[in-house]
């Protein structure tokens, strides 16, 4: 069994942003797999103490929601013996942050939602089991509520092929790390957002694309897909064609515009998407990056960080 039950326990209180901030902030250590890199970081209130990233062979780990990712065992248990050594975290709680592809997410509408968690669970494992590549025994699933547009209650619910969480926790137990919060990459980039108005976020990772949508803590829309091109590679014309539908849906849904657009992945080559995704969405365009850190939403000594991951 998991050493977690669910990827995080529903939580009554506070906006998303504020609920996954609390998560992160709850181990102060956080570990983060990519295709190409394990990257770690350990903080204390604002402040960034340490970090390490380190690079991994192409194909030695290969996000999927049903296959098992780690491709090339030794690679990545060295790569995370380097990191954890840096850090001198051992016997530590830790937050582990999992590609995009490994955790499905979505956002449903119902009249009425059980109280009980116990009455809950089995309820959406019987209405996503047709939504996900896995057998419903096989899933670790948790979920959260928040407001509705009218009325009912909306749930998010992410679920994941349990051997494939054991994957990640595993490479955590044998550094010595005791696994707790489990989050994907952009769920955990939602606590990066200024979010009173409607942002959406583009987040790009080797082939993956994740878009989703916040609104005053809201999470109004979610969709992760698989690019026919790599990061380097996709043109402004394909993100737009894959995140509009997102956008649209949002709008026939809440009744208003995108207000922002952020995106992340593309690095140097920003500057050329800008001007197509203005003209479309007529709101400001920005990296996330580039907006947190003029927001003064990031804190200096997690810049080297923060430039490294989205160097790529």
């Amino acid at each position: 069994m998991s050493s977690v039950s669910t990827l995080q326990g529903e939580s009554r209180q506070g906006s998303l942003r504020s609920r996954i901030a609390r998560w992160l902030d709850a181990t102060h250590l956080a570990i983060e797999f990519a295709p190409d890199r394990i990257a770690a970081a350990r903080w204390k209130g604002k402040s960034v103490d340490e970090f390490s990233v380190e690079a991994l062979a192409p194909g030695a780990l290969v996000p999927s929601a049903v296959e098992l990712n780690i491709v090339n065992s030794s690679a990545l248990k060295s790569a995370m013996a380097n990191v954890v050594s840096r850090l001198r975290a051992r016997d530590q709680d830790v937050a582990l942050i999992l590609p995009d592809p490994v955790v499905r997410v979505f956002v449903q509408h119902f009249e009425e939602f059980p109280r009980s968690s116990q009455e809950a669970i089995p309820m959406l494992r019987w209405k996503l089991k047709k939504s996900v590549p896995f057998e419903a025994d096989e899933t670790v699933i948790s979920y959260m509520r928040q407001p509705a547009r009218g009325e009912g209650v909306d749930i998010v619910t992410a679920l994941a092929r349990l051997r494939i969480v054991r994957e990640y926790e595993s490479l955590a137990e044998g550094a010595g790390l005791h696994p707790g919060v489990v989050l994907s990459s952009s769920l955990a980039a939602i606590s990066l957002l200024e979010d009173q108005k409607a942002t959406l976020l583009a987040r790009v990772s080797g082939v993956s694309l994740t878009t989703s949508i916040v609104r005053d803590g809201v999470l109004c829309g979610y969709r992760s897909t698989e690019l026919s091109a790599h990061s380097g590679d996709i043109t402004p014309q394909m993100l737009l064609e894959e995140i509009y539908p997102v956008a649209a849906y949002y709008q026939d849904t809440w009744g208003e515009s995108i207000n922002s657009l952020r995106v992340a992945g593309l690095g140097a080559r920003m500057p050329d998407f800008i001007r197509v995704l203005e003209d479309e969405f007529r709101c400001s365009v920005r990296s996330l990056f580039h907006a947190v850190v003029s927001e003064g939403r990031l804190p200096h000594d997690a810049r080297p960080l923060a430039e490294l991951k989205t160097s790529k």
